[in-house]
């Protein structure tokens, strides 16, 4: 009786584990190596990654050039009252 019963769990655990890990259980269980999700339909400049980097970047550009220039002009402004001190 022992023996019959090691037999039908032998079986049973065998049929578990082919039903686990046999064929077809990766698209039961969803563990298939999927493709990456394509990149998105772009629908307007809002939607563009891209495009909003380079306005980002230009006014960041911009803004840099505009704290030089305003540097610029205190520095020249500070060297005229200095020259017209001394």
């Amino acid at each position: 009786m022992g023996r019959l019963l090691l037999l039908v769990l032998v079986v049973a655990a065998a049929y578990l584990m082919w039903k686990a890990f046999g064929p077809g259980s990766a698209q039961r269980y969803g563990t298939l190596k999927q493709q990456p999700p394509a990149r998105p339909e772009i629908k307007g400049p809002d939607d563009d990654e891209e495009f909003l980097w380079n306005i980002e970047k230009n006014r960041f550009k911009e803004r840099r050039a505009r704290e030089e220039a305003e540097r610029k002009r205190r520095e020249e402004e500070e060297r005229r009252r200095r020259r017209e001190e001394g």
